[in-house]
């Protein structure tokens, strides 16, 4: 009887144990990918690399579109668990909703990676992203090399947005000691709500009805940066003021040829998906993860995290950087 007992109790923690990875047997493993928006040109990219990397290692992904509706990508990851799915990998519409997200899935026990922008105030499973201080440090430094003194502008990010903080800290890293001194004068400071192009044109309209003399624009991105370069088109300005962006969009690698934008910052996001589709597909199996000496604070824990390095794209090294890496093609970008 005994003997019955103890063999009942270690089946149930046998299945117990599958359960808990979302191993299903004689299935791939199944990877949901809750991605915040289509808004961008990169996320079209993240989401293809993601899919072969997570198939090269013989799983699936399930991709949802949000459309930047946090109710909307909470609904989609309920159904996801409630489908089976065996690990989560969410770019949060919102980073202090998406908690809730974590929340449903670790009631089944099944993990989350956040990919490339943070879950807040949640007991995250991993992060996954570019150091995005660094991003901010290196866009505020190549445009101080160029101009080291003037007024600056920062038309930060959407303010929901957990990056656009770290941005914004390591944009003023550089920043605050000259204006510290006295060489730099920052003349606006604002950030947006949703990374949009006309969120860029529309602060960059205010900023030249102050009045005040420019000489650069740090923006949060390359979305941002192109309204930027409309409105001081329209004002006759363009190729006057240097503006950084990020992300290495087509259509800002086209002005930055053209000398309307003086750089942007390419994240190398064919490795931040494999990164994550190692991740996802360990998490799943329970299988041991590379130990991370890393970690970010969300408000509720020091979360594991594995950050790639950004790097400063220019008129001079665009062939050595997009366009080696296979990330742009040549002739688009020199269209």
């Amino acid at each position: 009887m005994k003997k019955l007992i103890k063999l009942f109790a270690l089946t149930i923690l046998a299945i117990s144990f599958l359960n808990g990875c979302g191993n299903k047997q004689n299935e791939p493993i199944e990877v949901g990918f809750l991605i915040h928006a289509l808004d961008k040109e990169r996320w079209e990219n993240d989401r293809d690399f993601l899919v072969e990397k997570v198939q090269e290692l013989g799983g699936t992904v399930n991709v949802k579109i949000a459309d930047n509706d946090a109710d909307k990508q909470l609904a989609q990851a309920k159904e996801m668990l409630a489908n089976g799915v065996d690990v989560l990998v969410v770019v949060p519409v919102d980073q202090f909703a998406a908690a809730e997200i974590v929340k449903e899935a670790h009631a089944r026990e099944i993990k989350v990676v956040s990919y490339d922008r943070l879950i807040k105030n949640c007991k995250l499973d991993f992060y996954v992203s570019t150091d995005n201080v660094e991003i901010g440090a290196l866009q505020a430094n190549y445009l101080t090399t160029i101009k080291p003194t003037g007024n600056y502008a920062l038309i930060g990010g959407a303010i929901s947005d957990n990056n656009s903080q770290f941005l914004y800290l390591g944009q003023m890293n550089v920043l605050q000691p000259l204006v510290e001194k006295g060489d730099i004068k920052i003349v606006y400071n604002e950030f947006t709500e949703f990374w949009e192009e006309n969120e860029g044109y529309e602060h960059t309209i205010k900023l030249l009805s102050t009045g005040e003399s420019i000489d650069a624009i740090i923006a949060g991105n390359d979305a941002i940066a192109m309204g930027a370069i409309r409105a001081l088109l329209e004002a006759g300005k363009e190729g006057e003021v240097l503006i950084a962006g990020m992300d290495a969009d087509l259509r800002n690698l086209q002005e930055i040829v053209a000398g309307h934008q003086t750089c942007t910052v390419y994240k190398p996001y064919e490795k931040l998906a494999a990164t994550t589709a190692d991740l996802a597909m360990k998490l799943a199996n329970c299988e041991e993860c590379e130990k991370t000496y890393q970690t970010v604070s969300n408000g509720e824990m020091l979360v594991p995290a594995v950050f790639h390095e950004g790097m400063i794209v220019n008129r001079e090294n665009l062939k050595l950087t997009v366009i080696s890496e296979g990330y742009q093609k040549e002739e688009e970008v020199f269209k």
